[in-house]
């Protein structure tokens, strides 16, 4: 409302009830504006009353979930890496065996080699 609303609302409640019930009326006009604002916060109070039990219900099951992620989370990476380790164990083996079976054949061939060479010159030393 503007300020020209104000003053013409003022003036009809003037007329209509007199100057002299005005006091009369702004007092119940506050007490009622106190009542009000009594009953709303008794409303808003009785409101945060029911809904705390709610709201801690609500904390407990979040805080339950959040855990229960965790552990999940933590157990999935802990089989993780032991799957990791697995893995890495064996290639490992592989890797040995196979540097083994490749060294023993470089070895054998080394030695056909050398053997075959010897053969060789000793046929030509005999020739």
């Amino acid at each position: 409302m503007s300020g020209p609303e104000i003053f013409v609302i003022i003036i009809v409640v003037l007329i209509l009830f007199g100057a002299d019930k005005l006091p009369d009326l702004a007092k119940g006009l506050g007490k009622s504006m106190r009542e009000f604002k009594k009953a709303t916060d008794d409303i808003k109070k009785e409101f945060d009353e029911s809904t705390r039990d709610i709201r801690r219900d609500i904390n407990d099951v979040s805080q339950t979930i959040g855990n229960d992620v965790t552990n999940l989370s933590d157990s999935i990476t802990s089989d993780v890496n032991e799957v990791t380790s697995n893995i890495q164990k064996d290639i490992n083996e592989v890797t040995s065996t196979l540097e083994k079976d490749v060294n023993e054949a470089a070895d054998e061939v080394s030695d056909n080699l050398r053997n075959d060479a010897n053969e060789i010159t000793s046929n030509i030393n005999n020739d």
